[in-house]
């Protein structure tokens, strides 16, 4: 080993001294001494701080529900050249534990191209004192697997938990409303599946948290109530596990908005004394109930309702239409009020009404007097729906128990407008979950009462996700030539654009 004069090589002085340099024993330049006696890049030439580190992996990547596969078994979703992804990609490597990690980004590849690239840059120590620092490419090949989930979806008869969401009316708009609660707040994400059955849908599931979670939200936006049951699928005696496959029944409450029903004493007492025959307003988290007559307003939670449950004793499908002869605005200091009374609605005016059947009219001069809640919207010539108790077959054993005297004749629910119209100038369109639920024709009637019931209350609007129908021009309201403008519709502002990929002919004009 040859050392070199401080004065031919300029050696550094500090004030304990002079440090003497030395040739490298492989290049001979001239270094300070270290325990290798070599520079850096002859040492770099011989030593490989990387070597223990693979320059190629392989990561897996569904391409079903675009997760990557986050060993040992879990499936995690992310972006090209994210945080989340390079994290990914550091994990396969297994030998970067022996080197200290200083820096790591993606080189830019095709997307296409099934490769990943990511250039590292690492320091390692040698020969117990140099540090060495190395940067190098690592190259992922991106290989295509199916996750353990969209297994299960195109097994499609595979599932370990089942919600059935059912309910015993005659009219299905509450089931309508809560597809368009579970549209809007994505509460199906989960699910391996949905089939559409006689009275509801039935939800599959992968696991029991994904199937209460959905439990959850249906308990949350509807009265329901829920039931749970579980099967005994496979046991092994010696891990001592079981495999179960579980089921949840959800009944709804068999009323929904337009229904008649009949309370029992005990709850129109706890509602304010409201009057036993009133009419449900809307089916939401509660019941809200109104009395046609008096315009008084009652909420029914869900506990209260299941236990003390009420039927529809007249359902949309038994209104008859009638014409308005006459109205009569009753004023507020005209209104019958008692200690005690529930609240009032303001949105409704009461109203001295009468009427004739639409079926009569001309044949006989059979007027009907009604006190009515749409003071505010009838006016003579308009037609309006209604129940007609005197003809109505009604077997409830609260209603016969109620004094003749006090049951209304007729009882007035909503103003009547042309259909036809109606259905030709809608140019707004909802979202379904699947697309056999409307098939026939009294599915289909019922569906276009609840698309009525939109246009006619804001309200409901709220929590439903209305679509602009690209097949129908889109006329403002103001320049609208309908024969009615009372007609009730859906403003442009409210409507949201729906999102169509046009891929294929976006492929063609290429």
């Amino acid at each position: 080993m040859e050392y070199i004069n401080n004065a031919s090589t300029g050696a550094i002085s500090s004030g304990s001294g002079a440090v003497n340099k030395i040739l490298c024993c492989e290049c001979g330049v001239p270094i300070e001494p270290n325990a290798s006696n070599m520079c850096v890049p002859c040492l770099r030439s011989h030593v490989d701080i990387t070597e223990n580190i693979p320059k190629q992996a392989v990561i897996f990547f569904c391409r079903n529900c675009e997760r990557y596969l986050n060993p040992p078994n879990e499936w995690v979703q992310c972006t090209l050249e994210s945080k989340e992804l390079l994290s990914l990609c550091l994990k396969r490597l297994q030998g970067l534990r022996q080197v200290k990690l200083v820096d790591a980004g993606f080189v830019w590849t095709e997307p296409h191209s099934k490769r990943i690239k990511v250039k590292l840059t690492v320091h390692g120590e040698v020969m117990s004192d140099v540090v060495l620092q190395q940067v190098f490419v690592v190259e992922f090949t991106v290989n295509n697997q199916m996750c353990d989930d969209c297994h299960r979806t195109e097994a499609k008869d595979f599932w370990r938990c089942m919600v059935q969401v059912r309910q015993k009316a005659v009219n299905r708009k509450t089931l309508f409303y809560l597809e368009q609660m579970i549209l809007k707040h994505k509460a199906h994400e989960n699910t391996l599946g949905i089939k559409p059955n006689t009275g509801g849908l039935d939800f599959f599931y992968a696991t029991d948290a994904h199937a209460r979670k959905m439990v959850d939200f249906l308990q949350a936006v509807l009265p329901v109530k829920v039931t749970n049951s579980k099967k005994l699928i496979s046991h092994d005696i010696h891990s001592n596990s079981y495999n179960y496959k579980y089921s949840y029944a959800i009944d709804v409450v068999p009323v929904s908005k337009g229904s008649l029903v009949c309370l029992s004493k005990r709850l129109t007492q706890q509602l304010g004394h409201i009057a036993p025959v009133c009419l449900v307003s809307k089916v939401a988290n509660s019941i809200h109930l109104i009395d046609p007559q008096t315009a008084q307003m009652a909420e029914v939670q869900n506990m209260a309702f299941w236990k003390s449950p009420f039927e529809a004793i007249c359902n949309p499908k038994q209104m008859v239409e009638f014409v308005v002869m006459d109205v009569e605005i009753i004023r507020e200091n005209q209104r019958k009020t008692f200690p005690g009374q529930g609240p009032v609605s303001h949105r409704h005016t009461l109203a001295d009404v009468w009427v004739v059947k639409s079926s009569e009219l001309g044949i006989n001069d059979n007027t009907i007097h009604v006190k009515s809640h749409l003071g505010n919207l009838l006016k003579p010539g308009d037609y309006v729906l209604g129940y007609d108790l005197r003809e109505a077959n009604v077997n409830n054993a609260d209603y016969e128990k109620l004094n003749a005297d006090t049951v209304p004749d007729v009882l007035l629910i909503k103003k009547s407008y042309d259909k036809t119209v109606r259905k030709q100038s809608r140019n707004w369109k909802l979202k379904h979950l699947n697309e056999d639920i409307v098939v026939d024709t009294d599915i289909e009637n019922e569906y276009n009462e609840f698309l009525e019931d939109l246009e006619e209350d804001p309200e409901l609007r709220q929590n439903v996700n209305i679509f602009k129908d690209k097949n129908k021009q889109q006329i403002p309201v103001d320049t609208n030539d309908m024969d009615d403008p009372s007609v009730p519709r859906i403003t442009l502002e409210e409507m949201l654009d729906d999102l169509v990929l046009e891929d294929e002919e976006m492929g063609d004009a290429s």
